[in-house]
């Protein structure tokens, strides 16, 4: 599943192609996830332009005019990919039809992906915003006992942190997947934040560097210990593994808080 740094770098690269462009038609072939009919989407979309496109924790959201948004959450093998004429892509789930020849497609062999119209607003924050800080970790660490991983991965406490990041932040932050939240010590969720942000920004640099123009997939082969099959961690110790509610990634430099 592309996470928060795909998914800002698909954001930059899909803007520098779509934005001041008509959506001259919408097409959904897939609609199951589909909050509204067809026919109020295209109501709501086609003839408006896309004025902006932002992301909003795992999804992407496309501005239309001044008053509609339509949220893309690729869900874990969602894919976008930018058409040319008479080109064509398997388990479509969507078509968006620009003005200049450009086609949008949104794509999952699962049929999983998702569309909705009009998104609520989401109450968690956003790993990369101003509330996601140190004090306000703190304070809510402090009331949960369940572990730092599943906490960090839960679209309803965070935004954007998936499976992969969350281990490489908690390596960087040399704290165990496995430690209770309410056990951590302020100086280290201190040290946490300052992770998250390290590691999220650093991947979004490094994904633009190596796959400039990307809109799909996932770019891992920078990571420090959430690879397959890599043995060390950058700090000589034997990466561990664990396959329980997905793989998670850890050395015993993280110190374990219980």
């Amino acid at each position: 599943m592309p996470e928060l740094p795909d998914l800002e770098v698909f954001q930059q690269n899909l803007s520098k192609v779509l934005l001041k462009k008509k959506l001259e038609d919408i097409e959904v072939p897939v609609t199951k996830k589909l909050n509204v009919t067809i026919a109020a989407l295209k109501k709501a979309l086609v003839g408006q332009t896309l004025t902006d496109i932002r992301r909003s924790g795992k999804e992407l959201d496309f501005i239309f005019g001044k008053s509609h948004t339509l949220a893309m959450h690729m869900m874990l093998h969602g894919k976008l990919y930018l058409l040319k004429a008479g080109e064509e892509q398997k388990f479509t789930i969507a078509l968006l039809h620009f003005t200049g020849g450009h086609t949008l497609a949104l794509t999952d062999f699962q049929r999983a992906a998702a569309l909705t119209l009009d998104p609520p607003a989401k109450e968690a924050p956003d790993a990369l915003s101003k509330d996601f800080n140190a004090k306000w970790l703190t304070e809510t660490l402090a009331k949960k006992k369940t572990t730092i991983k599943k906490f960090l991965t839960d679209q309803h406490q965070v935004l954007g942190i998936g499976n992969a990041y969350a281990d490489e932040i908690l390596y960087t932050a040399r704290i165990s997947p496995f430690s209770i939240c309410s056990k951590i010590p302020e100086k280290k969720v201190a040290d946490l934040v300052k992770a998250v942000q390290k590691v999220l920004k650093d991947a979004i640099t490094k994904i633009n560097k190596s796959h400039p123009g990307i809109i799909a997939g996932e770019v891992r082969d920078f990571m420090q210990v959430h690879v397959p099959r890599k043995e060390k961690s950058p700090g000589g110790y034997p990466i561990k593994h664990l396959d329980k509610g997905g793989r998670t990634y850890y050395t015993d430099e993280q110190e374990l808080y219980k």
